[in-house]
């Protein structure tokens, strides 16, 4: 979990890594992470609102590696 908080929100981020994924299309792997970022990766974030939420994402996965956020949703 990244970022605990003790005020904010739980989201729940559904992430995956889209050079990962064109190599395991081309059935291949990718230099510096595993397969399994090819599928759907779920982490859940504590922040203060949405856009945090997606700038703590992003500073952990980042865009320009090839990480894309798929789904970004508060929890109950």
């Amino acid at each position: 979990m990244l970022q605990p908080m003790t005020k904010g929100n739980s989201y729940e981020v559904s992430i995956y890594n889209r050079d990962v994924r064109a190599a395991v299309k081309g059935n291949e792997s990718h230099i510096f992470y595993g397969d399994q970022w090819a599928d759907l990766q779920y982490q859940d974030v504590y922040a203060e609102s949405e856009k945090e939420a997606r700038k703590l994402i992003s500073m952990r996965y980042p865009p320009d590696q090839g990480f894309v956020v798929q789904d970004l949703h508060v929890l109950d």
